[in-house]
């Protein structure tokens, strides 16, 4: 490996350790909470279930009332959900509904499939046992227990948790800002003819549905030519009221590649060249007091190194405490003969058998292999794989949320 390079493990880690968090906090009604990033621990307002309920359909009695099945009872009350019984008198049963509150005097229920309704009273097939199919108060949640630690990124679950307690409001880090923008004289954006030697921005769009997914507030500044001093006078305005300045291409070393003299110019660069496979060239740097993250031009050097690198930064700035993604150990379902000596990873898809396929064409270029596959393969560096080994799977349905 290059030794100005850093390896993988060395850049995320360097990188985590730039982050600098938004402190803003505000509050959002809790209808609009999810993928915000909660900023203080939340406590539940109410015991949950606030109240012995029935964990059922049936009838609620004392179980000494029934020694024996067969037991025929009265029938004195019935108690929907949402409303709320009389005092249980002994030997009689009360019709209930899940989730109506268990009537004083009663603690069993038992389940109406046990149960034959005859007139005004209740046949009970079985023998009950004290506290069957009773959800007791506070069982699930006390008052006051904490139900959402700061630092979580709220999901539809948690959200919906936060309501069930009584939480109408949310305290939530604001909105990470990030001024995008693509550098390269070739680019053109679809709609438009096709010039000699032209392509169309595939990057603009990916990094702006990367970001959103993020909950990202997003400014884009366009494509920007490969001149030096247009790329020095769009970081300067890039750099106010943003966090951070995401780009994608001039960030390697040819004659047409400005954006690394440019944040030379405007700020400092801090990192540069990652022993990673694809995404060898990717920058980090200080532009007028925003932070800036220059990505590699080919569409899947970008995508790559946005996942595993520019994504746990967003969050980790959010507030997010948790950045790193989920993986699974799968079989191979391939052989990678030859190790490369910077880490890979390779866009891959999990079959239905527990294994793992790779798509045929791996080169930096491929955008259609980020949408054929379903995650990425992470192969450490110098490590050849056969067919039937684990490997290390990483789902798309944690990295793009």
């Amino acid at each position: 490996m290059n030794p100005n390079m850093l390896s993988f493990d060395e850049a995320y880690e360097k990188l985590l350790g730039f982050v600098r968090p938004v402190r803003e906090v505000e509050e959002v009604d809790t209808m609009f909470a999810a993928g915000r990033v909660l900023a203080v621990d939340q406590h539940s307002t109410i015991d949950q279930p606030p109240m012995d309920n029935s964990g059922m359909d049936g009838y609620a009695l004392r179980a000494v009332d029934v020694p024996v099945a067969g037991t025929r009872l009265p029938v004195s009350q019935r108690i929907p959900a949402g409303s709320v019984g009389h005092e249980l008198a002994p030997g009689t049963a009360a019709r209930i509904f899940t989730g109506a509150p268990l009537p004083p005097g009663a603690d069993t229920v038992v389940m109406q499939e046990l149960c034959e309704h005859a007139g005004d009273e209740v046949v009970v097939n079985t023998v009950p046992r004290v506290g069957e199919a009773v959800r007791r108060m506070g069982e699930d949640i006390a008052r006051g227990a904490r139900v959402l630690p700061a630092g979580l990124r709220l999901t539809p679950q948690a959200v919906a948790l936060a309501a069930s307690v009584g939480l109408a409001r949310l305290p939530v880090h604001r909105r990470v800002k990030v001024a995008v923008f693509s550098t390269g004289s070739e680019l053109v954006m679809p709609g438009e003819p096709l010039p000699p030697g032209g392509i169309y921005n595939s990057n603009r769009f990916m990094l702006r549905g990367l970001l959103a997914a993020l909950g990202c507030e997003v400014e884009d500044f366009g494509i920007v030519p490969d001149r030096l001093d247009a790329t020095r006078e769009v970081l300067r305005r890039a750099a106010e009221g943003h966090d951070l300045i995401l780009t994608s291409g001039g960030v390697s070393v040819g004659e047409e590649d400005h954006v690394k003299p440019a944040v030379e110019a405007e700020g400092s660069l801090d990192m540069w060249k990652i022993a990673m496979k694809p995404g060898k060239p990717l920058a980090y740097g200080h532009v007028h007091g925003a932070a800036f993250i220059g990505l590699p031009g080919n569409p899947v050097s970008s995508f790559v190194t946005f996942l595993m690198m520019v994504r746990p930064f967003l969050l980790a700035t959010q507030g997010v405490r948790e950045v790193a993604p989920a993986a699974l150990m799968l079989r191979a379902d391939f052989d990678w003969p030859r190790p490369d000596r910077r880490r890979e990873f390779l866009r891959a898809r999990m079959n239905a058998h527990g294994g793992v396929e790779l798509f045929a064409n791996q080169g930096s270029a491929a955008l259609n292999s980020t949408v054929w596959a379903n995650g990425l393969v992470d192969i450490p560096a110098d490590t050849a794989v056969a067919r039937g080994e684990p490997v290390r799977f990483l789902p798309y349905g944690d990295l793009l949320n």
